[in-house]
């Protein structure tokens, strides 16, 4: 049976864990054993953390909208209810920015939730 040389294939493996450790500190980007179990952990957290992305960003528009309609006399949970009654289907992202970037459009909504 002929020999296998396994040599390229372990650097190649190791060389690419240790790419994706670049930035991280102390044997976290040198040391392969423990590059490993970061790599792992960083992965994950990626994962979750797009999620949780989502959540927070939602939670923002929340409170940017909250802000922006209590100068016209409404709360939050009245100005959403006063949306879906008047049936304006716009997203929170969008009446956020319309909040901050062009403040008389957003007037208009908010006197037609009214």
């Amino acid at each position: 049976m002929p020999r296998v040389k396994r040599g390229v294939m372990h650097s190649k493996r190791r060389k690419n864990v240790l790419k994706q450790t670049k930035g991280f500190r102390w044997g976290r980007k040198k040391l392969i054993k423990v590059a490993k179990t970061a790599v792992l952990k960083a992965g994950a957290y990626a994962y979750r953390d797009r999620r949780a992305k989502k959540r927070s960003a939602r939670a923002l528009w929340q409170v940017q909208l909250n802000a922006a309609v209590r100068e016209y006399g409404l709360s939050y949970s009245k100005f959403i209810a006063g949306l879906k009654k008047a049936k304006i289907e716009m997203d929170r992202k969008v009446l956020a920015s319309l909040a901050q970037k062009h403040p008389a459009v957003f007037a208009k909504i908010v006197e037609k939730v009214k």
